[in-house]
């Protein structure tokens, strides 16, 4: 009898183990995306005790200089979380932006210096990466529209390399600012309108180097569209994308990655996704999104099809093609990792 069990034991052992090299030889999980592509979701990345590092809406990441990833939302017991790209908790700083919304990161080959925009406080902020505040941009008052500095609602920044940056008024009054590295105004454009180089909800702005020109990408959400500008201000191209109200355009390599806060299409105002395009602007993927269908050369409507997000706001794309996505208004969501399949 003893020896009986014996035998079934290391039966039992020796299957197990089988198993279990057989279950990590083979990759784990959905996938979501299409043609070149596809990830695989990790939804518990970067969950934290709600208790001791809480979040409110997680807004933006970027990933610095030292490979961290930094959130940022509007919780002011900690404006800021930094982690490692395993979703481990490095550290936490900011108390003072209710309104937080931007975050931008600039490398200027010695140390990485933030960009925060704060829509409650109708300011941008310039601050070093453990917090400090270096620079404040207030409401233009040399532009017209902004006499009133409730109308100065900045959503997000670009930075050049020689250190100017943009400003996009996303929920102001919709007018792109340029300033020099000393925060000195020097253009302002675009603006709320019905024309194409006017805006309805300039959420994002980014620089784009993929080209020997580069170029002003900037999100007109409401209207599901990225604007290709000018670093003057002059409009070059639209970039059409029926049923995404896209947030801000995030370059990395030769793709452009998005958000999509919802799908205007749909009843459901919980029905985002992350989009990505190629060099020649065309989807090539939906991650929770469907398949992207081209018809005499134009999009046909995008839409959710795998509930894997409430208002996705912002993705990170890091050094290893990793993305991050951080969730607006999602019953106070960490962030989600996405690594490719």
């Amino acid at each position: 009898m003893e020896r009986r069990s014996f035998l079934k034991k290391s039966a039992l052992s020796t299957a197990g183990l089988f198993l279990t090299k057989d279950m990590f030889s083979k990759p784990q999980g959905v996938i979501y995306g299409h043609n070149e592509m596809k990830y695989r979701l990790n939804s518990q990345w970067g969950a934290l005790n709600p208790k001791k590092t809480p979040v409110n809406d997680c807004h933006e990441m970027i990933q610095d200089v030292n490979g961290r990833i930094i959130l940022l939302t509007n919780e002011t017991k900690n404006n800021i979380i930094i982690y490692n790209k395993s979703g481990k908790l490095i550290d936490t700083w900011g108390k003072d932006f209710p309104g937080a919304h931007g975050l931008t990161v600039q490398h200027n080959g010695k140390e990485d210096f933030l960009f925060i925009t704060d829509t409650d406080k109708h300011q941008v902020y310039k601050t070093t990466i453990d917090g400090k505040i270096i620079l404040t941009i207030d409401p233009p008052g040399d532009v017209p529209a902004y006499q009133k500095k409730e109308a100065f609602v900045p959503t997000e920044t670009a930075v050049l390399e020689n250190g100017e940056f943009y400003i996009a008024d996303g929920y102001g009054a919709q007018h792109i600012l340029h300033y020099d590295a000393a925060g000195v105004l020097k253009n302002s454009f675009g603006g709320r309108g019905d024309g194409d180089e006017h805006f309805d909800n300039a959420h994002g702005i980014c620089i784009d180097y993929r080209n020997p020109t580069p170029t002003l990408l900037i999100t007109d959400r409401t209207r599901n569209a990225f604007k290709r500008f000018s670093l003057e201000g002059k409009l070059i191209e639209v970039i059409h994308l029926p049923g995404a109200c896209v947030c801000r355009p995030v370059i990395k390599g030769d793709y452009l990655y998005a958000a999509v806060l919802r799908s205007p299409s749909l009843d459901n105002a919980k029905s985002g996704f992350v989009t990505i395009l190629n060099k020649e602007n065309k989807v090539v993927s939906n991650l929770g999104g469907s398949e992207p269908i081209y018809e005499n050369n134009k999009l046909t409507p995008l839409f959710q099809t795998d509930k894997i997000f409430v208002h996705p706001h912002d993705v990170c794309v890091d050094d290893e093609g990793s993305i991050y996505v951080a969730q607006w208004a999602s019953d106070k969501v960490y962030p989600f990792k996405f690594t490719k399949a």
